[in-house]
């Protein structure tokens, strides 16, 4: 996958990484903003079961 994307990215090597960075930014951005808000009531995080002792 990552091989089919260097490749697919127009110019030389450093505005491929320059891009490649850009769109990993862009994904993280996403991630943050929208899917784990999205998740987080479906996570079970609160679900503990220690007991006050």
């Amino acid at each position: 996958m990552y091989g089919w994307i260097w490749r697919h990215l127009p110019g030389n090597a450093w505005v491929k990484a320059l891009l490649s960075l850009l769109l990993a930014l862009a994904l993280v951005y996403v991630l943050f903003q929208y899917v784990f808000p999205w998740a987080e009531p479906l996570l079970p995080f609160n679900d503990v079961t220690v007991d006050n002792q």
